[in-house]
């Protein structure tokens, strides 16, 4: 489901101002859960059930007092659920509620946490890495943290203390793993839809689709057949903002979305296509919802 079908008159009241909160904070939403499961595609999943259960909770009367903090809420436990459903939830529990001082999460201490890859905050329990995130990557309190996670004061400082000096251990003693290449099969698929897309052959492109292509145009809508799905090539016939590369995304076929200009700059964006016997099958763009790829672990194919 995207945000323009949540928030639609039939079930959201008009002028709530919900819609404003959940297009405001999705990216931050997206930061944090992404780095609690470890994956910047699951993340997206886990914000988008998040926005809709605060659809369906938020109060047609009463207002939230902290809305911020009650649609976190909402993510934090959505992404535990993920966890739960992944069999790697760890206990939340510290175990004790020593009164240990967590260090000032000053500026060097946010740039170092929020660079670090999903892979190292994975390794970290719950309850740690949830106060990691949340105070230094989102520039949370710890008592925004306590109010988020439930979790008392004392747990809150002593994961922080915990989870920094964790994380400082595994980024010094880590070393990245070689990503697998593509399979020569995918390689080839992924190479002719990109230099179809990239030469505006927009009719060779929709000859590559099945009949019953579905499209997730992230944030933003969903269209499924050929028919249907033909006319988001339009918009990109338009745009000259964009230069597709294939590569890789979490270990995933990917293709990743440069600047034509800039061929080697930092992707703004990526698609994940998947495919069928008929031709692609799914397309899942995140050219509306750029902020999926931040802290991702990406390839570009040489």
């Amino acid at each position: 489901m995207n945000i323009d079908r949540m928030t639609s008159p039939s079930n959201v009241p008009e002028q709530t101002g919900l819609d404003h909160l959940l297009i405001a904070m999705r990216p931050r939403l997206h930061r944090y859960c992404a780095r609690m499961v470890g994956s910047v595609i699951d993340g997206e999943d886990i914000v988008q059930d998040a926005l809709i259960k605060a659809v369906q909770a938020w109060p047609a009367a009463v207002p939230i007092a902290q809305p911020e903090g009650w649609l976190f809420r909402i993510a934090h436990n959505t992404a535990l659920d993920f966890l739960r459903r992944r069999s790697r939830l760890e206990a939340l529990q510290m175990g004790e509620e020593a009164e240990l001082m967590a260090d000032a999460h000053d500026a060097t201490t946010l740039r170092e946490m929020a660079r670090l890859g999903l892979r190292l905050f994975m390794q970290l329990p719950v309850g740690q890495r949830g106060s990691v995130i949340l105070i230094d990557v989102l520039g949370c309190t710890p008592q925004e943290v306590c109010d988020i996670t439930n979790m008392s004061l004392a747990a809150v400082k002593a994961a922080l203390h915990r989870g920094r000096a964790r994380l400082r251990e595994l980024a010094a003693s880590s070393e990245d793993l070689p990503q697998p290449a593509l399979a020569p099969a995918e390689q080839a698929r992924l190479s002719a839809y990109a230099a179809r897309f990239n030469a505006h052959d927009f009719d060779a492109v929709r000859a590559m689709l099945a009949d019953d292509i579905r499209l997730d145009l992230v944030g933003r809508t969903r269209m499924r057949g050929k028919v249907e799905v033909s006319r988001y090539f339009g918009n990109y016939a338009k745009a000259s903002d964009w230069h597709l590369v294939p590569g890789m995304v979490e270990g995933r076929p990917a293709l990743l979305v440069v600047d034509p200009g800039r061929p080697d700059a930092v992707p703004s964006y990526f698609m994940l296509l998947q495919w069928a016997a008929d031709g692609v099958i799914s397309i899942r763009d995140f050219r509306h919802a750029a902020y999926v790829i931040d802290g991702a672990d990406y390839r570009l194919s040489p």
